[in-house]
């Protein structure tokens, strides 16, 4: 790719997030939704005039996967509050990892005997489908939490949960992927579950030691200007690291760097944290904006012609999903004695919204893979019902639990 080419397709998507913030600006629409307006305007402008912008999916798919990726599960890692997350985490972890395995069978399973299996949707793709859909995106939710004056605890656990979720759905997606491509040497389940617990936590002990080095790092130069660029080092070099070198999770080591430098900035009462959450807000916000451009850019009106049924029953299955794989995660806490408080589990099902990571997920998927169309329609369907059905209700769901609690 010539440089020239990549600094217009730079200039060009961020011009479409500006786009997007006007149209948030002059209608009130959701900054997200603003911004996939600007992308599916972007690409029928394109269409039309009959420009060559040098968009391409054979490397679109690596961008998203290795940049946008690590920064906004960093950037979602970093904003967790540690003292609110001692509290929680241990339910957010099961929610995370027996609730996302759950989330994502469910639904594969009800995609391939709802298409029709025997001529339908491979069980494979199927799979690859559920792990994509077991990632949720809290921030629509979480921003209702706070303008509602919610509990912390609830928002803290939506946020604890869908970062430990993302983040194993990502590994989930990369074991499915590895099986759908026949790269994996033992694919029985015996195999997958060694291979997932390996992936996983050798993921968080990486992460985990280079953000106890980086904090040093942090604290030792005392300049905090080169703390952001420590910072952004950390978040790319953690998941470069453990991907590349180690063969272990990317999006675990970045998650993990991010909560155990911010613990040790924390420790050491390190003047630098507000100045590096702003940075980080500012880095987050503009990858979770693009992530939506790129979507507009990418969606066709083909997807709902041709694609309308599948698209709906992914609907009907990523949401059943959601809410079975809750309310048997609170049936377990409930036996052992943890249960979630009255009304949680409502409030967790219906707010788990999907949104970049799972439109990240969809959007790496090489398109040499049988059916990555359909998939990637299916993955769309569920995030714009999420933003527009699912957005825009919970508010009246969480005032009702208020004023029953």
């Amino acid at each position: 790719m010539e440089t020239l080419t990549l600094l217009g397709q730079v200039l060009a998507f961020v011009s479409m997030v500006m786009a997007g913030a006007l149209l948030n600006r002059l209608t009130g629409l959701e900054i997200t939704l603003a911004c996939l307006a600007s992308g599916v305007g972007a690409g029928l402008l394109i269409t039309t005039m009959g420009w060559d912008v040098g968009l391409r999916a054979e490397y679109v798919q690596d961008q998203v996967f290795y940049l946008f990726l690590p920064i906004l599960i960093f950037h979602a890692a970093w904003s967790l509050p540690p003292s609110m997350l001692r509290l929680w985490a241990g339910k957010a972890l099961f929610l995370a990892t027996v609730g996302v395995v759950l989330t994502g069978a469910i639904c594969a399973l009800v995609i391939w005997w709802a298409i029709g299996h025997p001529t339908g949707m491979p069980l494979a793709m199927a799979a690859l489908t559920g792990a994509i859909l077991s990632a949720t995106d809290p921030v629509a939710v979480v921003a209702t939490l706070n303008r509602l004056h919610a509990p912390k605890d609830l928002a803290t656990l939506f946020e604890a949960e869908s970062l430990l979720n993302d983040a194993t759905a990502v590994v989930l997606f990369a074991l499915v992927m590895g099986i759908v491509q026949q790269e994996m040497a033992d694919p029985s389940v015996l195999g997958v579950l060694l291979e997932f617990a390996v992936v996983f936590f050798g993921g968080i002990l990486i992460g985990a030691a280079l953000g106890w080095l980086a904090q040093g790092l942090i604290r030792y130069l005392l300049r905090e200007d080169l703390a952001m660029i420590t910072l952004l080092l950390l978040a790319f070099g953690s998941f470069f690291v453990a991907e590349h070198w180690f063969h272990v999770s990317g999006i675990m080591a970045a998650a993990s760097a991010a909560l155990v430098c911010r613990a040790g900035l924390a420790r050491a009462e390190s003047k630098a944290i507000p100045r590096l959450s702003d940075g980080l807000e500012w880095f987050g916000l503009l990858f979770n904006l693009l992530i939506f451009c790129l979507m507009g850019l990418v969606i066709t009106f083909d997807m709902f012609i041709e694609r309308y049924w599948a698209m709906a029953l992914a609907i009907g299955a990523a949401v059943f999903a959601r809410f079975a794989s809750v309310y048997l995660c609170q049936g377990i806490l409930t036996l052992s004695g943890r249960p979630l408080p009255r009304g949680w589990s409502l409030l967790l099902s219906w707010g788990g919204l999907r949104g970049a990571i799972a439109i990240a997920l969809v959007l790496s998927l090489p398109v040499a893979l049988p059916g990555w169309w359909t998939v990637q329609s299916m993955v769309f369907a569920v995030v714009l019902f999420s933003l527009l059905v699912q957005g825009t209700t919970f508010a009246p769901l969480l005032q009702r639990h208020l004023k029953s609690v």
